[in-house]
């Protein structure tokens, strides 16, 4: 899936609030301009979205059961 159809995704199932989808959606772009950016740019930029990715392992503290629904016991 190409970063055009994901973000049609996202808006079509009205997930773009939703920050572990919007860095799939940041990566699936990068690595389609990979072949237009220096190897230092496009390393920059992975390292930027890299951090983001890790900020949300406390963005979760408290959500999951919002996010993924009730948990089967």
């Amino acid at each position: 899936m190409d970063s055009e159809a994901l973000a049609q995704y996202l808006e079509t199932t009205n997930s773009q609030f939703k920050p572990w989808l919007l860095v799939q959606l940041r990566l699936r772009k990068l690595q389609e301009i990979q072949d237009q950016i220096s190897a230092e740019e496009y390393g920059i930029r992975l390292a930027d979205i890299h951090q983001d990715l890790m900020n949300l392992g406390e963005w979760w503290v408290g959500q999951e059961e919002d996010v993924f629904g009730e948990s089967e016991r």
